[in-house]
């Protein structure tokens, strides 16, 4: 059974598990490096996203908030 989890590497280049994971002695792991750094992105943030940016993208939203950007713009 394969198992994906993720990590991060410190200053000197330990590969750090982001979450506690028991390992027994003896497993094979494989390590991928990825090209970019791990950003802290809520993931529920990352779903709901595009639910949300229906309502943020309504006209009646931008009128409702359109006094912040009149202070912005003086």
């Amino acid at each position: 059974m394969f198992q994906t989890l993720e990590a991060v590497t410190d200053k000197q280049g330990n590969v750090q598990l982001i979450e506690p994971f028991e390992l027994l002695v003896g497993r094979r792991v494989l390590v991928t490096i990825l090209d970019k750094p791990t950003v802290n992105v809520s993931e529920t943030a990352l779903l709901s996203e595009n639910a949300l940016a229906e309502d943020w993208n309504k006209p009646e939203e931008d009128e409702a908030w359109s006094y912040l950007q009149q202070n912005q713009s003086s």
